[in-house]
């Protein structure tokens, strides 16, 4: 008897098992005839509610063939550095490491640390140093990159960077709450990606 059991547990486990479910959008979305009738007697002035699969959109297509070129939009608070800029690669300082961004990357948020990014255009590379936001990387080979704060490395300043560097230095050092100490200690970590990205 027991093993007849197990027999039929593990039929139906299996049956389960391989049987593919379908992603929720692509669930056709099912309206009661029957409820919307009755809604229309009760309160025939108002539209019947709606269920979370109405407010659904079917996934986009996906392109059949990797496209060449990468587009690229960089935005800072304050300008946008570059929009629907067609690239072939993208290299961007994430908290995992560096990430190489290409044409067909999988879709991907990244959380972005202080360091550098490079835009590779065939052989011409723009390099900026950004110190921290987030890059979003879709699946039609787009790539949104929000940065707090973006230089082209071209426009840092060595000796600026060196004494910043000993000044936040001294700050943490010297500090005595935990405010002091996080303010430093980002001061510290960011002039030094600085100074490792101008010596690098």
């Amino acid at each position: 008897m027991f093993r007849q059991a197990s027999r039929l547990v593990s039929r139906s486990i299996t049956a389960k098992s391989t049987t593919n479910r379908a992603f929720s959008t692509e669930v056709p979305s099912t309206i009661d005839s029957s409820f919307v009738e009755a809604w229309k007697k009760v309160a025939p002035n108002m539209d019947p509610p709606q269920t979370p699969s109405s407010f659904m959109k079917p996934r986009p297509s996906t392109a059949s063939s990797i496209p060449t070129k990468l587009t690229v939009n960089f935005v800072l608070p304050y300008a946008s550095e570059l929009s629907g800029k067609e690239v072939d690669m993208v290299i961007i300082p994430a908290t995992t490491g560096q990430m190489g961004v290409l044409p067909g990357h999988v879709p991907t948020i990244a959380e972005l640390k202080p360091g550098i990014m490079s835009v590779h255009e065939g052989t011409d590379i723009k390099k900026y140093f950004v110190s921290s936001g987030f890059a979003f990387l879709h699946a039609n080979s787009v790539a949104d990159i929000i940065a707090v704060e973006a230089v082209p490395l071209e426009n840092i300043d060595a000796s600026q960077v060196q004494k910043g560097l000993a000044e936040f230095t001294q700050k943490l050092a010297s500090a005595t709450t935990d405010l002091e100490k996080a303010e430093a200690q980002i001061g510290v970590e960011v002039h030094s990606a600085m100074n490792a990205a101008l010596s690098g």
